[in-house]
């Protein structure tokens, strides 16, 4: 047994977790009160290594935000605007074609895409957004839009969820995003996101995704009204999902931005609660098989000390995102493969490139661009020269 967890409080918890035992909901209460968290990286570097070994990935990927129109206000989001407020904006097709191609120019392999929820953007718009981007490069997976979008979509084309869902798979859908799900307690969505859809609409959606051979990543917003206790229910809606379909590909734990937004609050995250939140969620998430340290809200250096406590994933390159930046995040626009993988080596593990399903590379079906390995540094030179002139 390591010393640090020999001589810790959560010593007794070694054998469940070594064993691979399902970690209870008081157990995962208890751990959120714990101020032991070396102890508490030791359980979960352990947990992860059952899972991957002593491997981290990375994607190369570009964030497309196709609007941020939105008929929402939801009190924590500083992205959405309204048409009558004059600095919104929503992407044609063709320019979101155009941001894609200068992206597979530099191997990005996959493209995140959410928005707004626009108010009158027909349907026929994301199927043509998704079948352009297939026609551009039928290899580039395609994760997109979270499930009140799809809810959204539903509404506006007056068909049932799992029609939409099985129109945009159809049209090219590769991946549903994991965002939207905050948190699951009624009292806390309903002060952060007034209006959203509920919990039971939004692991719904995940559902019937999952239902029909399809796969997605989940996330939880900590740090704002919530409560320990209402991150451990939040996990355990996930979990109980994950058990009854199995198509949750990776958990993706979101620090709240205080910045720029309606929704104060006077203890935003810290470092400390990032990493046990991290680590609490790798020993409570046992069926699903990666956790993702997200570098945009975290910044790189704390993501990596979060490989150490649980998390095997450091995201992608990224390039544009606007969502947590707009809400007050002061990290990069993009991150290098470079940077990534140096902070992967730092951490005493190995980097492994992977594609939007948490793959290997070399294992997805489609043949692997020769120059993916240079494109984040060749993006930096791109963005140079446009600077320039």
């Amino acid at each position: 047994m390591n010393v640090l967890i020999k001589n810790s409080e959560l010593s007794d918890l070694y054998d469940a977790v070594a064993s691979g035992r399902r970690i209870t909901d008081s157990e995962a209460l208890r751990l959120f009160g714990s101020k032991d968290l070396n102890g508490l990286g030791v359980l979960a570097r352990m947990a992860a290594e059952r899972k991957v070994g002593r491997r981290a990935t990375y994607i190369l990927n570009r964030y497309i935000n196709y609007t941020n129109y939105c008929i929402l206000r939801c009190q924590f989001c500083s992205f959405a605007r309204r048409k009558r407020d004059g600095n919104g904006f929503e992407l044609t097709i063709d320019e979101i074609v155009a941001k894609a191609r200068e992206a597979l120019a530099f191997g990005v392999t996959e493209l995140h895409i959410v928005g707004g929820l626009h108010p009158t953007l027909p349907f026929d718009y994301y199927l043509e957004m998704l079948r352009a981007l297939k026609a551009l490069d039928a290899c580039l997976q395609l994760k997109c839009f979270t499930a009140i979008e799809v809810r959204h979509m539903a509404a506006i084309s007056g068909k049932s969820v799992a029609a939409v869902l099985e129109a945009l798979r159809s049209a090219g859908l590769d991946s549903l995003t994991g965002g939207g799900a905050e948190i699951f307690e009624p009292r806390v969505r309903n002060a952060i996101a007034r209006g959203k859809e509920t919990a039971e609409e939004w692991l719904e959606v995940h559902r019937l995704w999952h239902r029909m051979g399809g796969k997605s990543t989940c996330t939880m917003l900590y740090g704002h009204v919530e409560s320990c206790a209402d991150r451990v229910d939040h996990l355990r809606r996930l979990r109980e999902l994950q058990d009854e379909t199995g198509g949750f590909t990776g958990f993706v734990p979101l620090p709240y931005q205080p910045e720029n937004n309606a929704l104060p609050v006077s203890k935003p995250p810290t470092g400390f609660d990032t990493l046990r939140t991290i680590a609490i969620s790798r020993l409570y998430l046992d069926n699903i098989d990666h956790v993702t340290a997200y570098w945009v809200g975290l910044g790189l250096k704390l993501a990596q000390v979060a490989l150490s406590f649980g998390a095997d994933d450091l995201h992608g390159t990224i390039h544009e995102e606007h969502i947590f930046h707009m809400a007050g995040s002061t990290s990069p626009q993009s991150q290098t493969v470079a940077a990534m993988i140096r902070a992967i080596r730092e951490a005493g593990l190995e980097p492994v490139q992977r594609d939007t399903f948490y793959r290997p590379l070399d294992d997805n079906r489609c043949q692997v661009p020769a120059h993916a390995g240079g494109a984040p540094d060749a993006l930096d030179v791109l963005k140079r020269n446009l600077a320039t002139g």
